[in-house]
């Protein structure tokens, strides 16, 4: 156990590690200093179900919490680094709009997009997290993932499954970082298309409210936020919990919200559109833990 440098904390509330503000206890919530000490820790605690959050910026953690332990990699899983001309690495604990940002200051084009999503690396890689007309993985060349045991690899691109919003991949295996394939690209370009896109998502998005993104993927051909809102329900609310006035795909912890009044709102937002528009939105938010 000396061998875990980073800190080790028992029976934690995750509402402060997740962007909703949500979310009951965990039996541990281990924040490490680095990946060797992610090795560590998955090797000392053999028995222990695993759950891994950067931003919490994806999920919803149900009031009664979740078993097992907690990686949080925001804050402790953060290197970027130039490999060669066209070749960036970064840990999954590096927030998206971070690498975009240094990509860009380097005259790499091609992450631009990383800029509006509201997330960290290692969320970006396990669902192939998108937006304003970018995805992860067609700009990945590579991963360092971690399995269960502690031992580390590198996988290429090739070997994942990518589609909307999912990524096929070896279960409890997880991402330690990524290898990014870009293109030579003019630095002030990039940076005013970045400042351009976050000027857009702040106009249209509850950014400055507690939220989780974008709650439902978009149906085929359609808007998920133009479905909700042609269903009248813009504001409505159960509990603390509120479908945003300023984006109908966006529910917000307006007044203390609870895990609970938030599924809820969910629910009843997919029962709507399902019996109005007769479609299922398929929720992109993954939704953990006990009741």
């Amino acid at each position: 156990m000396n061998s875990i440098r980073g800190t080790l904390l028992k029976n934690k509330s995750l509402a402060e590690y997740t962007s909703w503000r949500v979310g009951g206890p965990a039996d541990l919530v281990f924040i490490p200093s680095d990946i060797d000490d992610v090795s560590n820790f998955l090797k000392n605690f053999p028995d222990q179900s695993v759950l891994w959050l950067g931003l919490g910026s994806n999920v919803l953690i149900r009031d009664g919490g979740v078993s097992g332990a907690v990686i949080v990699t925001q804050g402790a899983l953060h290197e970027i680094k130039q490999i060669d001309t066209h070749l960036i690495y970064a840990d999954a604990g590096v927030a998206c709009a971070q690498l975009a940002r240094h990509s860009a200051r380097l005259s790499l084009t091609g992450l631009e997009f990383m800029a509006g999503i509201p997330g960290t690396v290692g969320g970006a890689l396990a669902m192939n997290a998108g937006c304003y007309g970018g995805e992860t993985w067609p700009v990945v060349h590579s991963v360092e993932v971690i399995n269960r045991l502690g031992e580390r690899k590198k996988r290429f691109a090739a070997e994942y499954e990518a589609s909307y919003r999912h990524i096929k991949k070896p279960a409890e295996e997880w991402f330690l970082g990524a290898y990014f394939q870009l293109k030579s690209g003019d630095k002030e370009h990039s940076l005013n298309e970045i400042r351009t896109l976050i000027e857009k998502r702040n106009a249209s998005q509850p950014t400055g409210l507690p939220n989780c993104g974008s709650v439902f993927r978009n149906p085929p051909n359609d808007f998920a936020g133009r479905l909700i809102e042609s269903c009248g329900l813009k504001g409505f609310a159960m509990g603390g919990a509120r479908v945003s006035e300023k984006h109908a795909n966006f529910i917000i912890n307006e007044t203390n919200a609870t895990a609970k009044e938030i599924e809820s709102l969910i629910l009843h937002v997919q029962k709507t559109v399902e019996r109005e528009k007769n479609i299922k939105l398929i929720p992109e938010v993954c939704v953990i833990g006990k009741y």
